[in-house]
């Protein structure tokens, strides 16, 4: 099969990684992956944020950049929900009924990347080897918009090696939301306090998701508790086989989901307390008692 990838603007521009997985993948399965050079944002961003009238150039862009393609695929919950819901109904609220119907047609047509494997291809095991001890977090969109069920784990469990763990309060927001966590900052960092706690708690080496802007989000905190414990798109495990020898955070297709700028500070040796100031809503990051140390990472 021919397939068009739609990266993301957060994937091309700080996880290039995500969509290089992407690719790894669905050519280890046999199929034919087309990047359209022409591609820009979905428009996401702009819509939930309440800028409709400016989000329609890059609707009408998506539409025009992926209308040639029969099968588009995107390593992005949020943006493959937008494209499914909201670009239609945008450009129908704004009158352009003509948009509106191209819209529905090329998002009929758009697949988050587990609804692509396992909806339309009919694969659940891509051959992939990850030997780690893994929580799963259920971003919202994926979730409540694009409703992906249990696709992501039905492909995490076919994974040799790996070690998933059920993760407390999983289907709780992280609390990113796109510009939420800038709008409302004080709710964000509590929200996302308690999802570190609940991560904390299983003694995962990784947290996975379907997202690299909620792994961005649950990773900046993580990292800054330098607790060990890395986020890992879904797609880099698919994409990791007995062959890799790199651990997660080494440059390859299962890179860790923090910007590229960032450098991470080493996992042991590590100096400074086990814990951060509370944040101004009066939760604490404090790590729990137990595990005492990261597990060390597979040589």
């Amino acid at each position: 099969m021919r397939i068009a990838l739609f990266a993301t603007c957060l994937a091309d521009t700080l996880f290039p990684s995500v969509p290089r997985a992407t690719v790894t993948v669905l050519e280890r399965l046999g199929h034919r992956v087309d990047f359209p050079p022409e591609q820009t944002c979905c428009g996401q961003m702009h819509i939930n944020t309440g800028y409709q009238r400016e989000a329609m150039p890059l609707i009408r862009h998506f539409v025009d950049t992926f209308e040639p393609h029969e099968v588009i695929v995107t390593p992005s919950g949020s943006c493959a929900g937008s494209i499914a819901h909201q670009h239609a109904l945008v450009a129908r609220r704004l009158g352009d009924e003509p948009l509106a119907r191209r819209a529905e047609a090329v998002a009929a047509r758009t697949y988050e990347f587990t609804q692509l494997l396992i909806d339309v291809l009919g694969v659940d095991d891509v051959g992939a080897h990850y030997p780690h001890r893994v929580a799963y977090h259920p971003t919202c969109h994926s979730l409540r918009l694009l409703r992906v069920g249990d696709r992501p784990l039905r492909l995490l469990r076919r994974v040799s090696g790996i070690e998933l763990v059920p993760l407390p309060d999983a289907d709780v927001c992280c609390g990113f939301g796109g510009t939420f966590a800038l709008k409302n900052a004080d709710t964000s960092v509590a929200m996302l306090s308690d999802k570190m706690r609940n991560v904390l708690a299983t003694g995962a080496e990784i947290c996975t998701a379907s997202d690299s802007s909620c792994l961005m989000h649950i990773g900046g905190g993580l990292s800054r508790l330098r607790a060990g414990v890395k986020t890992v798109h879904g797609l880099a495990a698919c994409a990791r086989t007995s062959r890799s020898r790199s651990r997660p955070g080494a440059r390859s297709a299962m890179r860790s989901c923090e910007p590229t700028s960032v450098k991470r500070p080493p996992i042991s040796g590590r100096s400074g307390p086990r814990w951060s100031p509370s944040c101004r809503t009066g939760r604490s990051y404090a790590l729990p008692a137990s595990p005492s140390k990261p597990a060390p990472w597979p040589t």
